[in-house]
C-alpha cells in the first residue's frame, strides 16, 4: 500500500507537496478544477523546482479544459522538470466542469481523448478536430519523445473501468474499487478526513475545518445527481437554499469552497454525527484499521487530501497514524 497525498491545489501547494515530500509520502496528486484553485501545471512546476524525491501529476485532470496537445506539452513539460516522477491522472469531469454549469464528458470523449495524448507522447501524429497534430518540439523546447508516463483514470462507474482496463495503468477513485481491478493495476482511493487526538471531540472546531469539507461533498454530489436530499438530515432545507437562487447560477453556490472548507451554507447542515458516521474523524488505531479494510479490498494507494489552515499538520498526522 503506497501512501501518498492530494491537494485542493492552492498557491501554497508546492511549499505544502515539499513537506509531504519530507514526512515520506509517496506522490502528490493536484486537483484540476480552474474556477476553484489555480492552474494545475503551474503548481506541479513550482513542486517539482522544491522537491525531488515525490512522485507528481494531476488528478484529475479535464479533457474539456484542454486541447490534447496543450495536455501533452504540459506533461513534457513537467517530465523535464521532474524525470521519472511524473503520473497522469485524467477523468470525465465533476468539480471541473460542474463549477462551469456542465454535466460530466462521455466516456467515448475521454477515450479519444487519451488515445490522442497517448499518441502525441510517443511522437506520433493524431487526428483530433478534424486536423492530423504531432508534437513538433525540437531539442531544448520540450521532453524528446517517446514520454512514457502512467495513465490513471478517475472513475466512478463501469464504463470508465472499462476504459481503464483498455487503456491505463491504474485507476483513480473515491469511494469502493468498482469490482476487481484487471492485470493487477493499481487502484488510487482518495481519502478525507483527520486523526482525532486522544479524547477529542469529534465537533471540535479543528475537526471541523479540517474534515468538515469532506462532508459537505455528499450534498453537493447528490445534488449534482438530481437525487433525492431527504435522504441527508437537513438535506431539503440545504436544496431549498439553492432552489431560491437564479438557476443559472445555482451551481456557483453549490460549490462554493468545494473540497476546500465548509461554506456558509453546508456549515447549516455539516456536523459531529455526519463526520462520524462517514468515517471522516478517527482516532489513529481507527484509520489504521480502515486503510487495511481498502488494502484487503483492492486499493493499492491512498490519496489522503488534507483541509483546514494548518495542512503540514494534518499531513504529519495522519503519517504518523499509519507508522
Amino acid at each position: 500500500m503506497r501512501i501518498s497525498c492530494a491537494f485542493a491545489t492552492s498557491l501554497s501547494t508546492p511549499e505544502h507537496v515539499a513537506v509531504a515530500e519530507g514526512l515520506g509520502y509517496e506522490r502528490a496528486w493536484l486537483y484540476d478544477s480552474p474556477a476553484l484553485y489555480p492552474d494545475v501545471w503551474a503548481m506541479l512546476a513550482l513542486a517539482a523546482t522544491r522537491t525531488s524525491r515525490i512522485g507528481l501529476g494531476p488528478g484529475v485532470l479535464v479533457p474539456s479544459l484542454r486541447h490534447p496537445i496543450a495536455t501533452a506539452s504540459a506533461i513534457a513539460t513537467l517530465v523535464s522538470l521532474a524525470p521519472g516522477r511524473v503520473s497522469i491522472a485524467i477523468g470525465s469531469g465533476f468539480t471541473g466542469r460542474m463549477t462551469l454549469g456542465q454535466r460530466p464528458l462521455s466516456w467515448k470523449f475521454v477515450r479519444r481523448y487519451v488515445l490522442a495524448v497517448q499518441a502525441l507522447l510517443r511522437g506520433e501524429a493524431t487526428e483530433w478536430e478534424g486536423s492530423v497534430i504531432r508534437m513538433m518540439q525540437p531539442e531544448g523546447f520540450g521532453a524528446a519523445r517517446p514520454i512514457q508516463v502512467p495513465i490513471i483514470l478517475g472513475i466512478g462507474g463501469p464504463k470508465g473501468a472499462a476504459v481503464a482496463d483498455e487503456l491505463a495503468q491504474g485507476v483513480f477513485i473515491s469511494g469502493r474499487p468498482v469490482g476487481p481491478i484487471a492485470g493487477g493495476r493499481d487502484c488510487v482511493r482518495l481519502t478525507f478526513g483527520t486523526v482525532l487526538n486522544e479524547g477529542e471531540d469529534p465537533g471540535s472546531p479543528r475537526a471541523m475545518a479540517a474534515a468538515g469539507h469532506a462532508a459537505a461533498v455528499t450534498f453537493h454530489g447528490l445534488w449534482e445527481r438530481g437525487a433525492d436530499m431527504s435522504i441527508l438530515p437537513g438535506g431539503p432545507e440545504w436544496k431549498a437554499e439553492i432552489d431560491a437562487l437564479p438557476e443559472a447560477e445555482r451551481h456557483i453556490a453549490v460549490h462554493d469552497l468545494h473540497l476546500i472548507g465548509v461554506n456558509e451554507r453546508d456549515a447549516k447542515v455539516v456536523n459531529a454525527e455526519m463526520l462520524s458516521r462517514a468515517g471522516l474523524v478517527r482516532t489513529a488505531p481507527e484509520w489504521r484499521e480502515a486503510i487495511a479494510e481498502l488494502e484487503a479490498a483492492g486499493v493499492t494507494e491512498i490519496a489522503y487530501q488534507p483541509a483546514g489552515p494548518d495542512i503540514p499538520e494534518e499531513l504529519r498526522r495522519f503519517m504518523a497514524a499509519l507508522g
